[in-house]
C-alpha cells in the first residue's frame, strides 16, 4: 500500500503553472478532492498534508528544495515516518509522453529527470512507484530546460488537466495496493 504521495515541482510563483510542476499541480487537485491543507514543515523541507483516500490515511508531500534536490525532502519524510520506497508514489512530468498522457510504473531509472535522480540517491533505491504525466517534448533545437520551465499553451493545459482527470480514479486502487490492476488499466 502507498503511504506517501510525492508531487515534484519547483517552489515559487514564477514556476506555479509550468510544465515541470505537473506533480505539484496534480497533488493540489487531489487535496482539493479529498480535503486537507498544506503545512510547511521545515524539518522536512517541504509542504505536507494528510488525507484519506480509499479509507487509507496517507501523506502528501511537495518538496520545497527545488526539483534537482527533491530527494532531500523525500528521504527525510521516508526516514521519519519509516516509509519504504515501495510505499511511495512519485508524481512527475514526463517529456517522453504527449501532453496529458498518464502512465504508472514501478522502479526503473531516472531517464535524465533530475528530481527522480535525487530521490533514488536519497532513498538508496529506485523501487518506488511513478505516476508519469506527459508534457510532450520541445520542438527540435529548443532547450529542454526552457521548455519544462515554461507554461504550456492553452491547448496543452487542457490536455494536462484531462490527464489529471484520467489519473485520479486510479489513485484509490493504487493507494490500497491494487497497483498491478491500476497499472494495467491506466497504461492501455
Amino acid at each position: 500500500m502507498i503511504k506517501l504521495i510525492v508531487g515534484l515541482g519547483n517552489p515559487g510563483r514564477q514556476y506555479e503553472k509550468t510544465r515541470h510542476n505537473a506533480g505539484f499541480l496534480f497533488l493540489d487537485t487531489l487535496l482539493a478532492d479529498y480535503g486537507g491543507s498544506w503545512q510547511f514543515e521545515g524539518k522536512f523541507q517541504g509542504h505536507l498534508a494528510e488525507c484519506a483516500i480509499a479509507y487509507h490515511k496517507l501523506l502528501l508531500l511537495k518538496p520545497e528544495t527545488f526539483m534537482n534536490r527533491s530527494g532531500q525532502a523525500v528521504g527525510k519524510v521516508a526516514r521519519y515516518y519509516k516509509i519504504q520506497p515501495e510505499e511511495i508514489l512519485v508524481v512527475h512530468d514526463e517529456l517522453d509522453f504527449d501532453a496529458g498522457v498518464v502512465k504508472l510504473k514501478k522502479g526503473g531509472g531516472h531517464a535524465g529527470h533530475n528530481g527522480l535522480r535525487d530521490i533514488i540517491a536519497h532513498l538508496g533505491s529506485n523501487d518506488f512507484y511513478r505516476l508519469r504525466i506527459g508534457i510532450g517534448r520541445p520542438a527540435v533545437g529548443k532547450v529542454v530546460a526552457d521548455y519544462v520551465l515554461s507554461e504550456p499553451s492553452k491547448a496543452d493545459w487542457l490536455l494536462l488537466e484531462g490527464g489529471f482527470g484520467l489519473a485520479k480514479p486510479y489513485i484509490g486502487p493504487i493507494v490500497s495496493g491494487q497497483t498491478e490492476a491500476a497499472m494495467n488499466k491506466l497504461n492501455t
